[in-house]
This record gives structure tokens, sequence and C-alpha cells, in this order.
């Protein structure tokens, strides 16, 4: 209870004195977009640096090979696959205007010709379908001011983006010397047990950068396989989407399956039965057969933990915190419970020593 009392007193007294910590604030905003950018490409290309390194390549060639890969990646990416999916989403959106018009008609014929619809229901269907321009404009609004709000950040993003190559170098280059660092200013039984915490976080990020990335990446190609095979319109686009957020765990395939569905909708009533079956397969092969081998059990984290986690950082944090806030739960988690079995491990200990 005291504790409790303790951190909302903290709480109260940053919130009151915030104009101290803006600075360090902006600060840290400052330098967080290349260095989290640059960690979770260190951690996605750690593999590949260690099967380099595994043929007594030296490090620094090992690097520049890395970057080759990523470069190489990156061109393959916007010569072949990013033209795809720009003239996949500009159809769509040209098309928007005909999928309105065409629900408006059936919601229409609906309404002349099912008269035993409640009131009620026929107001709110009204006030829905006539809303719908506006629902849109306000969306298409959002987009203009979030993109807008891009351009007015342009010089931070393209120097977080020149930042993030450096920042990766040094980090492949001299990452296996941060443990030892940090642990050389502690005695001897201190730094073991900080040896071991910076191990348990660094397999905690390890598992969720590398597998979700990685299971996120086989989802997308599985929904693009099932897409392909129904015909459904814009599928290289809308299986990148669900690439995409599949990212977010648990709640990633209900955002990723709701504009596959309304697509397909419009293309064939028939195809909201597929699209369901589609993303139920991707999601049972992924969760028995691919996340238990990449991800393992080190996260072990409940999905109402996750949900939960989840919905809070994005009330507070918005997109960015959704997309962040399992791993830093997963790294707090780890942090806790390691210093609690720590404790747990030394008050054993003194009541052995009294015995």
């Amino acid at each position: 209870m005291i504790g409790l009392i303790l951190i909302f007193l903290l709480v109260l007294l940053v919130s009151i004195t915030d104009f101290i910590f803006m600075p360090i604030f902006k600060l840290v905003g400052a330098v967080a977009f290349p260095i989290i950018g640059a960690g979770i490409l260190y951690y996605l290309t750690k593999p590949l640096m260690k099967f380099f390194e595994r043929f007594k390549i030296h490090r620094i060639v090992s690097i520049i090979l890395v970057f080759i890969v990523i470069l190489v990646a990156a061109f393959l990416f916007v010569m072949y696959i990013w033209p795809i999916v720009r003239d996949q989403t500009t159809n769509l959106m040209n098309s928007i205007p005909a999928m309105v018009r065409v629900a408006q008609d059936f919601i229409a014929y609906w309404q002349v010709n099912y008269t035993s619809i409640p009131d009620q229901v026929l107001t709110a269907i009204n006030d829905f379908t006539n809303n719908i321009p506006s629902h849109i404009e306000d969306i298409v609004n959002y987009v203009i001011g979030f993109i807008s709000g891009l351009i007015g950040q342009v010089i931070s993003i393209i120097a977080g983006i020149v930042l993030i190559p450096f920042f990766l170098f040094f980090m492949l280059k001299d990452g296996e010397k941060l443990v030892p660092f940090i642990t050389k200013f502690f005695s001897r039984k201190k730094a073991a047990n900080i040896r071991s915490l910076l191990m348990k976080i660094d397999n905690v990020l390890t598992s969720f950068i590398q597998g979700q990335l990685i299971v996120s990446f086989v989802v997308g190609i599985l929904l693009l396989i099932g897409y392909w095979i129904i015909g459904l319109d814009y599928s290289v686009a809308l299986a990148l989407f669900g690439m995409v957020t599949n990212v977010i765990p648990y709640l990633g395939p209900f955002i990723a399956v709701t504009p596959a569905l309304l697509i397909g909708a419009f293309q064939d009533p028939m195809n909201l039965i597929w699209v369901s079956i589609i993303m139920i397969l991707a999601q049972q092969i992924e969760s028995n057969f691919i996340s238990p081998n990449i991800m393992g059990q080190v996260l072990n984290l409940h999905p109402l933990t996750i949900i939960t986690v989840i919905l809070a950082a994005g009330s507070i944090a918005g997109f960015i915190g959704i997309l962040f806030a399992v791993p830093f739960y997963a790294v707090i988690r780890t942090i806790i419970v390691h210093f609690y079995e720590t404790y747990v491990d030394s008050k054993k200990n003194k009541e052995d020593a009294l015995l």
C-alpha cells in the first residue's frame, strides 16, 4: 500500500514539474527514433552477422556484408513490390466512391422491400448512409493532417533515417562490449547478477523482435497466397497491410482482416467466407507451428495481459505505444521478476546460514 502511494506521489510530482522534464523528453525523443530503428535492425541482423563470422570473416567485413544485404532487400522491395502496392492502393482509393454508392443502393433497396425493419434501425441506417461522405472526408483529412505533420518534421525524420546506419554500425561492431563495460563498475557478485539480468533482457528482445517480424512476414505470405487463390482484388496491398498490422500481437489479425472483408464483400459476398477461412488458417498455422518454434515460451505472457497492455499503451501514446507496448512490458516484467528472484534467493541463503 505504501509503495502504491509513493508511486502515485511520484507521478503527481512529475506532472507538476513537467516543465523541468520537458527539455529532457524532447532530447530523448530526438534520438529515440534512430536508436529504436537501429536497435530493431540490430536484432534482425544479429543472426546474419553471426553467420558471416562463423566463416571467420572479419567483423568489419561482416558488417559491410550485412549492410549490402539490407540495401539489396530495400532495392528489391522498391523496384518490384512497392509499384504494385502503390497502384493497388491508388485504385482502391479511386473505387471507394463507387463502393459507397453500392452500399447506399443496397440499403435503399432493403428499406423499400423489407418494411418490417424497426423505425429505430431505419433511422440509424439512414444517419449512417447520409454521413458516409463526411466520414470518408474525416478520414482523408486525418490522413492529410498526419502526412502534413510528418512533412513538418521532415528534417528530423531525414536526420533520424540518416543516423540509423551509424547507430547500427556501432551496435554491430561494439554491441558485445556493452555488458562488460557496465559490469566493470560493480563487485564480482553484483556484476554476475547484472550480467544475468542483461542477458535475460537481451533474450526477451531478441525473441520478440526477431520472432514477431518473422511471424508477420510468414503470415503476410500466407495471406497473399490465399488472396491470390480466391482472386481477391488488391491482394498484394491487403497482404502487405496484414503483414504490417500482424506485428501487433493478438489485435493485429483483427485489424488486418477488416479491409479484406469489406473489399471482398463488394467484389463477391462469398468472399466474406473465403477471407475469413484464409485468415483463420493463417492464424492457426502461425499460432501452432510458427510462433512456438520461433518465439518459444520466452515471453510467457497471458493473452489477456497483452491485450490490456496494448489498449492502455494505445490510449497513452497512440499507435507508437501499441507497437512498443509488449516488448516494453516484457522488459519491465523481466527486470521485476529478476530482482524478486534475487531477493528471494538472498533471503533463503541468509536463513540457511542462520540454520
